[in-house]
Order: C-alpha cells, then sequence, then structure tokens
C-alpha cells in the first residue's frame, strides 16, 4: 500500500519557454485540488453532531453521545500526527483522494445498516474509524502548499485555503438536512436521520475523484524548478531549497521534536479547538435545549457559524503579514480576546433572543478560525517543507486529543451533571488561556525559525 503512496519521480525540466504557463496553470489546479479536497473532508467529519438529537430521543444520553464523538477526535488527533508523517513521503495525488473515499465508506455504513449505530460501543469504533481516516487530509494539503507556493504568499494562500475548512463545514448541514429529507420515507427508524451520513458521502466520493486529477506532487515532478527558483524567493539567504527527501529520524528530531516554538503553538491548540468544537459540536443540542431553536433553526446556526469563518480567516492571513509583518501571535491574541467576548455574550443571552444567538454564533466562528489557520500555518512555517506535515501534525495531535476530545466527551459529562453553565465556564477559561500562549509567541516569525535550521 505504501508502495501505493511513493512521491512521484522528478522528470527531465520542461524547455524555458514552457516553465511560465505550465507553472501558472499548474499552481491553480493544485490549489483547486485541495481546496475542495479538503473541504469535502468536513462533509463527513462532523455530520454526527447533527445526528445526535435524533439519537437522543431513541435513548441515548448525552454523557454517552459525547464519548462516542470523542472517537473522532482521539483517532484524529493521532491519525494525524501518524499520517502526517507517511504523507510527508508520499504523494498528495494519491494519499488525500485515497482518505477521502475510506472515511466516505465507514460514513455510509452508518447511513445504511442500522448496526453501526445500535450500540455506543459501536459508534465510537466507527466513528474511530472515521477520524482515522480524516487524518489524511491536512497533511498532504500542507505539503502540496509549501512544494507550489514560496515563503513570501504562503499566508495568503494558506489563509484561502483554510477557507475550505469553512466552506465543507458550512455545506454538510443543509447537505445532511436534504439527505434527511430524501431518506425520511424510507429509512429504518422512519425520521430519516441516517441521511446526515449518507448523502454528505456520495458527494464526497464525487470530490475525491475530481480531486485526483487535479493535484499534483511535487514542481520537479512535472518538469519544474523548485518554487522558490521560479519565484526567486528562497527562506534563507544562502537560497537553500531542502528539496532532500528526508528520514522519519531527521523529520522528527531535527525538525519537530527539538524546536520550541511548535510546542508552543502546539499548546495554543488545545485551548483553540476546544473552543472551535465546544461552541460548534454541542450547538445543535445546546440551542435545542435552552434556546427553543428546532432543527431547521439549528441548522442555519451551524451554517453560519462555518462560513463567518471565511472573511475571518482572510482577514487574519492579511493582518498577519500586513499588519504584523509575518509575526502570527498579535493576530491571534486579539482574535482570541474578540471569542471570549462573543462567548460570554452567547451564554448570558436568555431564550427568545435568537438573533442575539445567531450574532454570536457569527463573531465565534468569523474570529476562531484565524487562530486556527495562524498556527498552521506557524506549523509549516517552522520547519523545512520536507517535514511540513508533520510539524502540522504535531500541534494537531494536541489540538485534537487535548480540545476536541474534551470538547466532545468532558462537555458531555459537565453538562449532564453540572448543566450548560459549567461548560460554558470551561469555554471561557480556554478562550483566555489561547489568549495569553498567543501573547508569548508576540515577537516570533516564522521564517527566522527556519533560518535557524
Amino acid at each position: 500500500m505504501l508502495k501505493l503512496f511513493k512521491p512521484a519521480p522528478a522528470i527531465d525540466r520542461l524547455p524555458e519557454d514552457r516553465i511560465d504557463p505550465e507553472y501558472k496553470k499548474l499552481r491553480l489546479q493544485v490549489f483547486l485540488g485541495i481546496f475542495f479536497g479538503y473541504a469535502a473532508y468536513y462533509l463527513l467529519r462532523k455530520n454526527f453532531s447533527l445526528a445526535m438529537p435524533y439519537l437522543t430521543e431513541e435513548g441515548f444520553t448525552k454523557t454517552e453521545l459525547g464519548f462516542a464523538l470523542s472517537a473522532i477526535s482521539i483517532a484524529y488527533g493521532i491519525s494525524k500526527f501518524v499520517m502526517a508523517n507517511i504523507s510527508d513521503r508520499s504523494n498528495p495525488r494519491m494519499f488525500l483522494p485515497a482518505g477521502l473515499i475510506l472515511s466516505a465508506i465507514v460514513s455510509l455504513l452508518m447511513g445504511f445498516v442500522p448496526f453501526f449505530t445500535s450500540s455506543v460501543a459501536i459508534m465510537f469504533i466507527m466513528l474511530f474509524l472515521n477520524g482515522w481516516f480524516q487524518g489524511m487530509g491536512w497533511p498532504p494539503s500542507g505539503r502540496v502548499l509549501v512544494h507550489w507556493f514560496s515563503v513570501s504568499e504562503r499566508g495568503n494562500k494558506t489563509a484561502i485555503w483554510n477557507v475550505a475548512h469553512n466552506v465543507g463545514g458550512g455545506l454538510m448541514a443543509p447537505i445532511a438536512i436534504a439527505g434527511v429529507s430524501i431518506f425520511a420515507g424510507m429509512s429504518a427508524s422512519g425520521t430519516g436521520y441516517e441521511g446526515v451520513f449518507i448523502l454528505p458521502a456520495l458527494v464526497a466520493v464525487v470530490v475525491a475523484i475530481v480531486s485526483y486529477f487535479l493535484i499534483r506532487d511535487t514542481p520537479q515532478s512535472m518538469g519544474l524548478p523548485p518554487i522558490e527558483e521560479y519565484r526567486n524567493d528562497y527562506p534563507t539567504k544562502k537560497k537553500e531549497v531542502f528539496e532532500t527527501e528526508l528520514t522519519v529520524k531527521e523529520i522528527l528530531f531535527k525538525y519537530v521534536l527539538n524546536n520550541k516554538w511548535v510546542w508552543a503553538i502546539a499548546f495554543a491548540n488545545i485551548f483553540v479547538y476546544f473552543v472551535r468544537y465546544g461552541v460548534l459540536d454541542w450547538a445543535p443540542t445546546y440551542l435545542s435545549e435552552e434556546k427553543e431553536f428546532d432543527m431547521s433553526k439549528s441548522s442555519v446556526a451551524y451554517f453560519l457559524y462555518e462560513w463567518a469563518g471565511i472573511p475571518g480567516t482572510l482577514l487574519a492571513g492579511w493582518i498577519s503579514d500586513k499588519l504584523f509583518k509575518g509575526r502570527r501571535g498579535p493576530t491571534g491574541f486579539v482574535f482570541m480576546v474578540g471569542v471570549l467576548i462573543a462567548v460570554l455574550v452567547y451564554w448570558f443571552n436568555p431564550a427568545g433572543n435568537p438573533v442575539i444567538d445567531m450574532i454570536c454564533l457569527i463573531a465565534i466562528g468569523f474570529l476562531i478560525y484565524g487562530p486556527v489557520m495562524l498556527i498552521g500555518l506557524q506549523a509549516l512555517d517552522f520547519v523545512p517543507k520536507k517535514a511540513a506535515g508533520t510539524a502540522a501534525g504535531l500541534t494537531g495531535l494536541f489540538g485534537y486529543l487535548g480540545g476536541t476530545v474534551t470538547a466532545n466527551a468532558l462537555m458531555g459529562v459537565i453538562v449532564d451533571k453540572s448543566g450548560w453553565n459549567a461548560g460554558f465556564l470551561l469555554l471561557t477559561i480556554s478562550c483566555a488561556l489561547a489568549a495569553i500562549i498567543f501573547a508569548f509567541t508576540w515577537n516570533v516569525r516564522g521564517q527566522e525559525v527556519v533560518k535557524g535550521h
């Protein structure tokens, strides 16, 4: 199987008069491939959250569902690190679509076969498998970004690509609700909730095929020079391009695990992800129980939360590049303070004021995805490009195991035992801690860290 993912070998360089037009064409092509491919991963990652209100009606408790939901984050956190190391030595053209199709198969089984949603243990296993395959999306995207886009443009391009989170996450809800309508009359449950798994999975398979035809590995595999040479944009004064494929030992122990700033942003990611998913995953249930929202209104709120992150992400990338000259810490700090304020208003707004709740979710979505993107961007900047996936995987490991798992499982337990106020207290503390850690990285620029190597 690993042979299937082997990096594409370099070929003879194209004639000089073909390099510029071919580079321009392929840069757009591979970017679209990883954008739509990664967006499709989000059609399958959080659809279980929309099924949770239906499953509570079948007798499952929030603690049980939170435990099952945590399987995605546990597996994804580990997989994002493990599979990232494999991805750094693999062809993203094969790697990204393969993970997407495998994730879709799991989702289709959960939708079509009642056995796979019949108990908490079985749901945990299926969601764990889904989470593991989900870990095959970000690393190959990072590999493509660092090979096809140079240092001075990477902040802007990464911010635009990061919008794929929101496009996929936002489209998931309406596609899933459409699936409920389509399968309502033919499902075993009679409610059609199985459609939240089936229709998004079918769409994801189609996108995986399209992505395969768009993505390419390195420029050299297409007869083109390295991106640094093409744009005359090198990360070091020595004009090094770091094109040598690295060993597992070199990636881990030379460039990632001994890098204090990678560790700093990894810890920040714990609290950023706790807020991101603590709000997002529990929004349908919280709005239904406490704010008198029905499923249609909840899906709209879910959609707005995700899509509000699009302009927020782009703004964060622009501010960190232009205003703070490549320093991501100040932007992350400002955005997390904004999230803190919005979470407090969302918490204390009484039932019967849906407009304020919607505005708060829009504000949280607008602000939280900036720090999510900035941490991923710092991971790419802090190491050579052949180790980029692993660095991003380490931050993801901390974010998902430390942040998302607690957002899924701990929030369910806390809310069941102590109510929603206790859950929101945890969200508030996490906002503050994330802002503090970003403040510690205030004066750090990623390119300077790379030069140190």
